[in-house]
């Protein structure tokens, strides 16, 4: 007999509703977590943190530019320690929030690192020493971690992943950060806010390359008008730690011959899945390249007892989708009847101003041979908009001229991120264009937008 029917490996977003939601069907399950509390990088180095120090710079600078937000800096009356202080709270809430839950639902937590020695067992490694674990089925969710090249001479202090930011003991003064992706372009724009002299290198043409154009423009202008520089079609050369008159200094050389110093150096390329040490071998398992397994629909490996959810499986790598996932590998598992994931599900970018989109851009359409038109709400136009002192703020409808079907929505601004489900609703539904005209929105309140964005395009029309 094995110890559980099911064993999940990591407690982040996948691997607590996979356990949960076998707990519900009346199964005997267990988590094994390699850390010493619950809730894997989503609530310990990434999303959690990453959005409790962007609310956190938001409060503490107000309505102040970043010249202003630089002397209160240097002055003393805002650091680095005050901005995490308030994100360990956060934290320390939100893992009590998944182990009472846990607790509740009847989920074993065994702390250690597991690793396969068959298809139905684990080695647990802990402090107290090794332990073995059987189950008849496997569910990985082990997440990832970032990429750490062996020629950069990363120290946790000023040469940095995203993982050390919550390490920092000082705000640096000028900051160059390497990736123009979600994570880079995020704390990029936190740190600006903060009046930090901001440097981006990306290779590619432009930030966050898989947004809107027009959306991604605006991003692009706004951080410039907060004084950011943004370089782009550079890529890294040589990265080395310098001493300077107080701390240390990062002198960066990239292949177009620049040479760029800063007090603090990012690195925001790609992350990896952390299945080194799992033996995937020992259960007939191999993870490719970056780390990651592949599985089928189902969530389902080569294996049919050993299933992976989450980050570690690849696109799209998000804590929102990776929760279905766990909870659907779970059902599948157990043959419950299930609903797939829909097809178009919201992204978030918490930047500042921050991004949100569901559904396609106006390239993929363009690509596509989908004819398109454009409905635009700036947030200048709205009450609501002129009451909280968002002049940025812009929501996009992009739909089908002939049927009005809405194909698109994507809105940057105040709010983005919760705004967005409105037209993903919409969406799923089979909306049309109409609905937003023929609607009453809560006045004054930034959703009136998706009426303006409406009204709009519905006039183009004519």
């Amino acid at each position: 007999m094995a110890d559980f029917d099911l064993c999940v490996i990591g407690s982040g977003p996948g691997g607590q509703k996979a356990a949960i939601q076998a707990a519900k069907l009346g199964k005997n399950v267990c988590i094994v977590e390699r850390m010493e509390q619950v809730g894997g990088v989503a609530i310990h180095t990434g999303t959690i943190p990453s959005k409790a120090l962007r609310q956190a710079i938001i409060e503490a600078t107000g309505g102040k530019d970043h010249l202003r937000v630089r002397a209160s800096v240097k002055a003393g009356n805002l650091s680095m320690g005050d901005l995490l202080a308030s994100c360990q709270r956060i934290i320390a809430t939100e893992m009590e929030i998944v182990s009472v839950q846990l607790r509740r639902n009847g989920v074993s937590l065994i702390q250690g690192e597991a690793s396969f020695k068959d298809k139905n067992t684990v080695s647990v490694k802990n402090a107290q020493g090794i332990s073995e674990v059987s189950a008849d089925s496997f569910i990985v969710a082990v997440g990832t971690e970032p990429v750490r090249p062996d020629t950069i001479p990363f120290d946790e202090e000023c040469v940095l992943t995203s993982d050390d930011l919550l390490h920092l003991k000082r705000l640096p003064e000028s900051l160059i950060v390497v990736g123009g992706g979600v994570i880079g372009t995020e704390f990029a724009s936190m740190f600006s806010r903060l009046g930090v002299r901001v440097t981006i290198l990306e290779k590619g043409q432009r930030l966050l390359s898989f947004l809107d154009c027009q959306i991604g423009e605006a991003l692009q202008y706004h951080l410039r008008n907060r004084g950011m520089t943004l370089r782009f079609g550079e890529e890294l050369q040589e990265v080395n730690k310098l001493d300077g008159k107080k701390n240390p200094v990062v002198e960066v050389k990239l292949k177009s011959g620049k040479c760029l110093q800063a007090d603090a150096f990012l690195y925001c390329i790609g992350r990896q899945g952390s299945t080194t040490n799992l033996n995937l071998e020992n259960a007939g398992l191999a993870a490719d390249s970056r780390g990651r397994i592949k599985v089928d629909s189902d969530y389902r490996t080569e294996n049919d007892n050993i299933y992976a959810v989450g980050d570690v499986i690849g696109f799209p790598a998000l804590a929102s989708t990776s929760m279905n996932q766990g909870r659907m590998a779970s059902c599948h598992l157990f043959k419950q009847p299930q609903h797939k994931l829909r097809k178009f599900f919201p992204f978030g970018i918490f930047s500042i101003p921050e991004i949100s989109m569901v559904g396609h851009t106006e390239e993929e359409l363009t690509e596509k041979n989908i004819p398109y038109e454009i409905g635009c709400a700036g947030y200048k136009e709205i009450a609501r908009g002129q009451i909280i002192g968002d002049d940025v703020g812009l929501l996009k409808i992009l739909f089908h001229p002939e049927t009005r079907e809405v194909l698109g929505v994507h809105i940057i601004g105040t709010g983005a991120t919760e705004l967005i489900h409105i037209g993903q609703a919409v969406m799923a539904l089979d909306g049309r264009l109409d609905y937003f005209m023929d609607s009453a929105f809560n006045y004054p309140t930034l959703a009136e937008c998706y009426r303006v964005a409406a009204l709009n395009g519905a006039n183009k029309l004519r």
